[in-house]
């Protein structure tokens, strides 16, 4: 068919119909100028809103909350090790398991509010952890993570990150180059973040939440002295889109190596997530009794 044949079809079609239905004495309604005949459907864009988390702990506002963010998750699984057995064993899985012992740590003790980003398998783009913690006004964020050596079983060990513009070591540089690119390598898409604001926040404008989280930082490591295994020079810092919250203290604590056979016990068993449970719970209770928010008797 030719493209003036297809032509002439278009517009005599039409035509042709009116014509057909004025003979027999039918009438065909036809859209007037201001008539409301069109559909309109409000879409949604993909992630415009963030699901908050329940609060759990005292019904007191007053007392302080922290938010425990369990890393990767859903499709993005993370560092993965594997055993002699061949056994796979994912780090979303591990921060997941450590995340909900803290908290249930932290509800047993009591005084303290906790909310997790993440109460189950589900992918969680990197915006929206630190967004999480700000839009519930929490007085501490912690993001839990755990590593991989790649082809090496000998290193180990736990560490600590805060934020900061120029990464501590070329390692803390990699590892956040690696978390950092989550998103994009599982395909997930956030439009409108604001330059301006990530700009502020890479040049850490808000120099009091970075000295508490500091502070928090080595509250971690002198808990866990005698009770974990850290690397040397434990207290790292790097330009982790996760920690990039202004206003909320926050740092990225580093459990272990899934590649490593004594991490990885301490990882994926009961008694090793409660150890790092205790000293996650035991620290948080430290911070903030320091700074004179209300926490549980004892402190």
């Amino acid at each position: 068919m030719s493209f003036r044949t297809l032509l002439l079809i278009v517009f005599l079609a039409p035509i042709a119909v009116l014509g057909g239905a004025s003979v027999l004495g039918l009438t065909i309604p036809v859209p007037q100028w201001g008539r409301d005949y069109v559909l309109r459907f409000a879409l949604e864009s993909e992630g415009a809103t963030i699901d908050l988390p329940s609060v759990e702990g005292p019904d007191d506002p007053s007392r302080p909350l922290v938010v425990i963010d369990a890393g990767h998750g859903g499709r993005d699984p993370g560092a993965i090790g594997t055993d002699p057995e061949g056994r796979k064993f994912n780090e979303k899985d591990i921060t997941l398991a450590i995340a909900l012992a803290v908290r249930d740590e932290l509800l047993r003790q009591g005084g303290i509010r906790v909310a997790l980003t993440r109460a189950d398998d589900r992918i969680l783009p990197l915006p929206y952890r630190p967004e999480i913690a700000r839009l519930l006004d929490a007085d501490l964020f912690i993001s839990v993570h755990a590593d991989s050596a790649g082809e090496r079983d000998d290193v180990s060990g736990a560490s600590i990150y805060t934020l900061s513009d120029e990464a501590s070591s070329e390692a803390a540089a990699r590892f956040a180059a690696r978390e950092n690119d989550a998103d994009r390598l599982n395909g997930i898409t956030i439009d409108g973040q604001s330059a301006a604001v990530s700009t502020i926040l890479v040049e850490l404008s808000q120099q009091r939440t970075q000295e508490d989280a500091l502070d928090f930082a080595g509250l971690v490591l002198r808990e866990g002295e005698r009770k974990l295994a850290f690397v040397p020079q434990p207290k790292r810092a790097a330009g982790l889109a996760v920690l990039r919250a202004p206003d909320v203290p926050s740092v990225l604590f580093e459990s272990g190596f899934v590649t490593n056979l004594t991490d990885r016990a301490r990882l994926t068993t009961a008694e090793g997530r409660a150890e790092y449970a205790g000293v996650l719970a035991r620290a948080i209770r430290v911070y903030f009794a320091r700074r004179s928010v209300p926490a549980a008797d004892g402190e």
